[in-house]
């Protein structure tokens, strides 16, 4: 099969890797379209996949509308050339619609549930719309449930193995405390007029009186936090995830990761409390915990640097959660090999409830 995947985050790079290796061992032809957002190009350049850079990120809600329109005139250019059996994306209203037009089957896959806007200029045109099984929204008679999360797509242990010494590039020694903090920039289309941690100063003064601070973040940092910079290179932020004491951030996917990593996580956002992801891993797996008002995550984060015994209790949390959960890598290839390679009007394969809801 012929395969065209839209990567448009650094999280929809970890996403799709390995399930772009394993096609390709198998015998498709994969083509990645590319956004220069983030971290993202640096990410598909160390992993070695080809792509094709269609846009770059600029501020403001008018360049994302107009990014928009570049994008599906750069990709339906792209797939007339290419001539794909399938196009793939996470939540990305190209795919779903130059899919449409071309009359080839389309799979977009969604965790964020407020993403409102975007979901009805995309759902109209897919294939098959496949979510985490936690889910809150029921999308129709498109949606595939699994029993997993998108961060299991390459934080399985089938795929990831967490290598110590790379803590040792941040000054690091293994089993000293250190925290990880995630700033975002909120200009993404699901979260503008959204906010996160308030006092970001004050959070690093009583944080690293627990252990060294470092900082990720998705736009410049200021003068003040320079000096907290995570100076590793892209692709190994997950090993640092894994060894870190604690996790705090406005990041909703280094958050996710940070817990299905077993290290103890907390969402600052308005957004807290609105996706089903977020939900069940607090209160089915006690893994995260969300907040929307900063000096409660603060609390929260000091209470947990106080425990002893935190890391080895998460240790047994995250065990908990890969006894109930799914390789979903292995899921989505499935699925794509499951598909007829003609077009006419699609049904649903049957690889979807009993197997992996």
């Amino acid at each position: 099969m012929r395969i065209l995947i839209d990567v448009g985050h650094p999280a929809h790079v970890h996403f799709f890797k390995n399930t772009i290796w394993s096609l390709e061992k198998k015998g498709h032809k994969i083509m990645v379209v590319s956004r220069d957002k983030d971290v993202v190009l640096e990410l598909l350049t160390a992993y070695k996949i080809p792509h094709t850079v269609l846009s770059k990120v600029k501020p403001g809600k008018v360049h994302l509308l107009e990014e928009l329109f570049i994008r599906e005139y750069k990709i339906l250019k792209i797939a007339k050339q290419f001539d794909p059996d399938v196009l793939m994306g996470i939540l990305s209203p190209n795919i779903a619609q130059i899919a449409w037009i071309l009359r080839k089957k389309s799979i977009i896959f969604n965790d964020t549930e407020h993403a409102v806007l975007v979901q009805k200029i995309t759902y109209p045109f897919c294939d098959i719309i496949c979510t985490p099984s936690c889910h809150l929204k029921y999308e129709g008679k498109k949606q595939i449930n699994y029993s997993g999360y998108h961060e299991l797509a390459y934080l399985h242990p089938s795929y990831f193995n967490p290598h110590n010494e790379i803590i040792k590039e941040l000054g690091v020694e293994v089993g000293e405390p250190f925290i990880i903090l995630r700033f975002i920039t909120w200009e993404a289309h699901h979260d503008v007029g959204q906010r996160g941690i308030e006092n970001k100063l004050r959070l690093v003064q009583e944080l690293e009186k627990f252990g060294k601070v470092f900082i990720t973040s998705e736009g410049p940092l200021s003068e003040e936090f320079k000096k907290y910079k995570i100076r590793v290179t892209s692709e190994k932020i997950h090993h640092l995830l894994y060894y870190a004491t604690l996790y705090v951030g406005e990041g909703a996917t280094m958050a996710v990761e940070s817990a299905i990593l077993g290290t103890p996580s907390i969402y600052v956002s308005t957004l807290a409390g609105t996706m089903g992801n977020f939900s069940e891993l607090e209160e089915h797996y006690g893994l995260l915990f969300n907040y929307s008002d900063s000096e409660a995550a603060l609390a929260k984060a000091l209470e947990l640097l106080k425990n002893p015994e935190l890391k080895k209790t998460w240790s047994l949390k995250r065990a908990a959660l890969l006894r109930d959960k799914i390789d979903v890598t292995e899921f989505i290839v499935k699925l794509i090999e499951s598909l007829p390679v003609k077009k006419s009007r699609i049904s649903l394969p049957a690889v979807s409830d009993e197997s992996y809801a």
